[in-house]
């Protein structure tokens, strides 16, 4: 199994960055008061540095508003997943307990500001990719929703051999790779266009590996993917 990102990625994103974990062997059921803790305390920063406004217009938000607005993303109804945390943050709604795994990676994502995902390993079929979507791409059930639909042609998308795991980007994963109590074996990663940089996304990357570890234990391996180095072998 491969995780590669389409050359053409890079060529319509310059400068992208991508922090890869992949986590073997950990046990992801109950709490972190820990992790859950410190969640709201970045929620406090977060509303602290930031108002609805400044928050649209804060570079780490607007760049992936920008790279949205070239495969078709609808400002309002397709945000990334760090304007979706920060947006709720904002709007007075705390980040709820998920399952440790999902508590670890939405608290590096709120402390860098960086969309951050996972999926199940064991879920999948073949090699993931980071690609455009074709024009013939079966539909995917997202989470939250009752009906599949496919993705639209030209978005970027993450898929394996049966389609499609996450739409637009970092706007919704499928339900099929969810992050459950269950789940023994995932991926995840950390996306970064400018401003942000390689080192801040392997400082992040690596931050959560160690969280990880701390809280779910199992077996880590960190990648930091880019031009240079566009796939590797899970």
């Amino acid at each position: 199994m491969k995780f590669s990102i389409d050359e053409k990625i890079f060529q319509t994103f310059s400068g992208l960055t991508i922090g890869l974990i992949v986590v073997n062997g950990m046990e992801n059921q109950g709490n972190s008061e820990l992790v859950m803790t410190s969640i709201r305390e970045i929620e406090n920063r977060v509303r602290s540095n930031f108002t609805l406004e400044t928050l649209a217009q804060n570079p780490k938000i607007l760049c992936w508003k920008n790279a949205y607005a070239k495969f078709g993303g609808e400002a309002k109804k397709n945000r990334s997943s760090i304007e979706n945390l920060c947006l709720g943050t904002l709007n007075g709604r705390e980040t709820r307990h998920i399952n440790k795994l999902v508590d670890c990676y939405n608290l590096v994502s709120l402390t860098h500001l960086v969309p951050a995902g996972a999926e199940d390993l064991d879920k999948m079929k073949g090699s993931i990719t980071l690609t455009f979507a074709g024009e013939n791409e079966l539909p995917v059930l997202l989470l939250g929703e009752k009906e599949p639909h496919p993705p639209r042609k030209g978005e970027v998308i993450y898929k394996d051999e049966i389609g499609a795991i996450c739409r637009r980007w970092n706007w919704r994963e499928a339900d099929r790779t969810k992050i459950t109590e269950e789940t023994k074996n995932c991926i995840l990663v950390l996306e970064g266009l400018p401003p942000t940089t390689k080192e801040e996304i392997e400082k992040a990357t690596e931050e959560l590996g160690k969280l990880i570890e701390k809280n779910c234990g199992g077996q880590i391996r960190t990648e930091v993917l880019d031009g240079n180095k566009m796939e590797i072998e899970i």
